[in-house]
């Protein structure tokens, strides 16, 4: 039986953490990674900077975002997951909310991710899957589908979560469990603990951070048995509220715009910081207006505030060097407050950064590359925070730079 919310909150925090009622968040510490990333800067302004920073004092900051918690390392989406987050100084914390078989919101990327994120597969469960498990077969990739709707909240806490992956040349549903970049591990798996999304909300306000939840896009026609996408949008919402946490701690996200609008209109305290999530599609180009499907004087005319774009959204090849894109230049101009999604995902870059770099990828060569687009984020697109799968080096960044 799942613990009440404080119970389950009590069970993972140390109970100094509540003396007094103040949370008292693990002491954070940066870890080798952001040395590792300063030492391999070519020299000059920005690296003496950042390597002046060396022994400074970690401090949490709003400007670290951690996507998922920390799921370079940690299964995503998991208590262990976002209290390594936090340990590297994320002032705000990600639950992606998606919803259970019986109207309950779950921590998940999305709704349909069950047979790359848990152990469905080699469960019971796995019969309740919306398409079980086919093995490879020829040129065929091993398949399934599972989604938190597929399982009552209580079926959902039984599972196990792992990281993010799939085995497609897998013939059995255990080989299907690995697939594994090589540039992640196992090391933090074991007894990783999923949430629901109200459990987040206990764990992030007891270490010290603040919210950014992201109601993701239902896998399942709306309604769904009587819950359409206003109650979903609306009882995200609500569980803030009767957890007492104030709008402004709230930083609610969608890439659907009506439900952007649903909570400007609806919720007007909770609207005022809702970030409307775009990213790259085809035939876009960062230096392009007439490229871009956002109309930025519109939406800040009709109350969106906060844009999330893709790091490809944001930065250009100038002459051979980072640089902030038209598009980051124009959003800046109409008054929207830029975030930027997601460092640290695409692994080593020494061969570029695919997807998320796809604008700069024939000028990203070095690890270092992701101090120097953060950098240009910062101080070029002017962001107000940066998702990433590795919050530590975002919090080394903000920390050194003063933001």
């Amino acid at each position: 039986m799942r613990l009440t919310a404080s119970l389950f909150v009590l069970s993972l925090v140390p109970l100094a953490a509540h003396a007094e009622g103040h949370a008292n968040p693990a002491v954070i510490d940066y870890g080798p990674r952001p040395a590792y990333l300063v030492a391999k800067l070519d020299d000059g302004a920005l690296k003496d900077k950042l390597a002046s920073c060396l022994g400074q004092t970690p401090a949490r900051t709003a400007f670290s975002i951690g996507h998922r918690g920390a799921p370079m390392m940690f299964p995503e989406h998991t208590v262990e997951s976002n209290i390594a987050a936090a340990r590297m100084g994320a002032g705000i914390l990600e639950c992606d909310v998606t919803f259970t078989k019986d109207h309950e919101l779950v921590c998940r990327h999305a709704q349909n991710d069950l047979h790359t994120t848990t152990n469905i597969l080699t469960t019971d469960l796995a019969e309740k899957c919306t398409a079980g498990f086919t093995p490879a077969a020829g040129d065929t990739p091993a398949s399934a589908e599972c989604r938190t709707s597929d399982l009552t909240l209580a079926e959902f806490d039984t599972l196990k979560p792992k990281m993010d992956s799939a085995d497609k040349t897998a013939t059995t549903a255990d080989a299907y469990q690995g697939g594994i970049a090589d540039w992640r591990t196992n090391l933090y798996t074991d007894g990783a603990r999923t949430m629901t999304h109200a459990e987040s909300i206990e764990l992030f306000a007891a270490l010290g951070a603040k919210f950014t939840p992201e109601l993701k896009s239902p896998s399942v026609e709306m309604p769904h048995d009587g819950f359409s996408q206003a109650d979903y949008a609306q009882k995200m919402i609500d569980e803030y509220k009767a957890a007492g946490i104030p709008a402004s701690d709230v930083w609610a996200q969608s890439f659907n715009l009506e439900d952007v609008r649903y909570w400007i209109a609806n919720e007007p305290e909770f609207g005022q910081q809702a970030v409307y999530l775009v990213e790259w599609s085809d035939g876009f180009d960062e230096q392009n207006p007439d490229t871009w499907t956002q109309d930025f004087a519109a939406l800040k005319a009709e109350g969106v505030n906060y844009i999330g774009a893709s790091l490809n959204m944001l930065l250009t090849n100038k002459d051979g060097t980072l640089a902030a894109s038209a598009y980051a230049d124009a959003a800046n101009a109409a008054g929207i407050t830029l975030i930027a999604w997601t460092l640290e995902r695409s692994g080593p870059l020494a061969s570029g950064g695919g997807w998320y770099f796809q604008s700069v990828n024939d000028i990203i060569d070095n690890d270092s590359d992701y101090l120097v687009a953060l950098d240009v984020l910062a101080q070029e697109a002017r962001v107000a925070g940066v998702f990433s799968d590795w919050p530590a080096t975002v919090t080394y960044y903000a920390n050194c730079m003063g933001l």
